[in-house]
């Protein structure tokens, strides 16, 4: 891991909701940075913000204050196109629920993104093949979600999140839907593609042990980062 390489940067970040005469500071000052090819946890409570601050993080929601920095690149004054396009470019995400197409094979739904974003068909199947494979679902390539176990279509998840090889993957409870056994091997999977493309990772978890596995934790707690 190169300590030096801040891939995400999260400068100073509050977020406040208003309701009527009532305001909920959700985030109070989050700084935090990420590195090439670490993997940091981010706990806390059910209702602390995590999805908050990985959706602002992720850039589908802007901060009240503060700044977002990928990869050297401020998205703090970015119109709504210019932040899409960094999404885009440098941005992968994982959901506790795979949100795949049914409709299309595990290949053909790892494709999809590369061709959307501008690949040729033959290039982006070969990709496509290259992280199921690493995902170790080479066997199931030509299969519809319904035909995968929950744990694999999570796994066809993660490869199509990195399918465009982002510098940054965000996740949102990726295992929380999974038993204990599945979840495992999804983790290591999940963590030997950040190893091995140098991403930085930032995994929101309520598995203390998966946590306790990652480079190090961040604790959400009272709207601050402990």
């Amino acid at each position: 891991m190169n300590e030096t390489t801040s891939l995400l940067s999260l400068r100073d970040i509050t977020r406040t909701f208003v309701q009527g005469d009532r305001r909920l500071d959700v985030l109070r000052g989050i700084a935090l940075d990420l590195h090439q090819g670490e993997i940091v946890a981010l706990v806390g409570q059910s209702g602390s913000g995590k999805s908050t601050l990985l959706h602002i993080a992720g850039l589908l929601e802007r901060p009240t204050g503060g700044d977002v920095v990928i990869d050297g690149r401020s998205a703090g004054t970015a119109s709504d196109r210019e932040r899409t396009e960094l999404r885009r470019r440098f941005l992968g995400f994982v959901y506790q629920y795979h949100h795949l197409l049914p409709e299309f094979s595990a290949l053909e739904n790892v494709m999809l993104p590369q061709m959307l974003n501008g690949q040729t068909r033959r290039t982006a199947r070969r990709r496509a093949a290259e992280l199921l494979a690493m995902v170790q679902l080479e066997a199931r390539g030509d299969h519809r979600p319904g035909r995968l176990s929950g744990g694999e279509q999570q796994r066809v998840a993660i490869a199509r999140a990195v399918a465009n090889a982002p510098r940054v993957l965000l996740a949102d409870e990726p295992t929380g839907n999974l038993d204990g056994a599945t979840a495992e091997v999804v983790f290591r999977q999940l963590l030997a593609l950040v190893r091995e493309t140098g991403m930085a990772a930032l995994v929101a978890t309520h598995n203390p042990e998966l946590a306790r596995r990652m480079d190090r934790t961040v604790t959400l707690r009272d709207g601050v980062l402990a």
